[in-house]
């Protein structure tokens, strides 16, 4: 069982490497990482050995935090509302989190750590679409393999947009998602 000091690093390290990535992307250094949690660069290396290694472990957690958070949705009353609040979430979240819209809109480039918790968000997605599509809410002619490249470009589009026209972009692609426009 590791000491609480370690435990207490620990975590440190991932919410200081958590904001950097989201800000920054995956180019932040793990010395900068280090001056941000205020642990030295020693303490990063002993828990996360490579920048990989640390990246894989925010974004993992960050995907089972969706994960948990679509699930919840799916299990909404009515579920229509629960997909597009979802959706809205997802791509807006990503197009702020540099290194959350890195892991969606790069899939051949990601580690296995990342796949194995993008799985659990993928399952979780997949019931809501089709909690969504059962209620009519959403197109039945769009899969959740579909579902996920229109997210991944949604991230791009809104990262695009300039300052006065955020939000738009997440609009028009719900519209298009829509059974009721």
């Amino acid at each position: 069982m590791p000491r609480a000091d370690a435990v207490r690093n620990r975590q440190r390290i991932l919410t200081a490497a958590r904001a950097a990535f989201a800000a920054e992307g995956p180019a932040v250094s793990l010395d900068d990482v280090a001056r941000r949690a205020e642990v030295g660069p020693g303490t990063v290396h002993r828990h996360f050995p490579t920048k990989d290694a640390l990246f894989a472990a925010v974004i993992a957690d960050r995907l089972q935090e969706l994960a948990a958070l679509a699930a919840t949705h799916a299990e909404a009353p009515d579920p229509g509302p629960a997909f597009f609040d979802f959706f809205s979430h997802m791509a807006a979240e990503a197009a702020q989190n540099l290194a959350l819209s890195a892991a969606l809109t790069d899939r051949a480039g990601i580690g296995e750590t990342i796949r194995a918790a993008g799985h659990d968000l993928e399952t979780a997605l997949a019931l809501l679409l089709r909690r969504a599509q059962d209620a009519g809410a959403v197109r039945t002619d769009l899969t959740t393999a579909e579902l996920h490249a229109v997210m991944a470009g949604a991230v791009v589009m809104e990262q695009r947009l300039p300052e006065t026209s955020k939000g738009r972009g997440l609009r028009l692609i719900a519209d298009g998602l829509s059974t009721t426009r």
